[in-house]
């Protein structure tokens, strides 16, 4: 969803760096992989077309932060939970 966004700091030796990949645009969401040693940040269209691809050796990721888009969050009479 536009907004969505992922931080990802990786170890460049002597130094950290940060990186990030967004959603754009409406219809758009950040997706993430992790195969063989591999981390792989995609913005994806709709229908699953990558945009945008950011990879990283996973031994050298230090974090990788989601950062959701703010109004997202469900509330509590959508995941069916009652305040009675």
């Amino acid at each position: 969803m536009k907004g969505d966004r992922v931080e990802i700091v990786i170890d460049a030796g002597e130094v950290t760096r940060t990186y990030e990949v967004a959603a754009t645009r409406a219809g758009r969401r950040v997706e993430i992989t992790n195969r063989r040693g591999v981390v792989e940040v995609s913005e994806v269209t709709r229908t699953g077309t990558p945009v945008r691809t950011a990879r990283f050796m996973a031994s050298r990721v230090l974090a990788l932060v989601e950062h959701p888009v703010a109004g997202a969050r469900e509330t509590a009479a959508e995941r069916g939970l009652s305040s009675a």
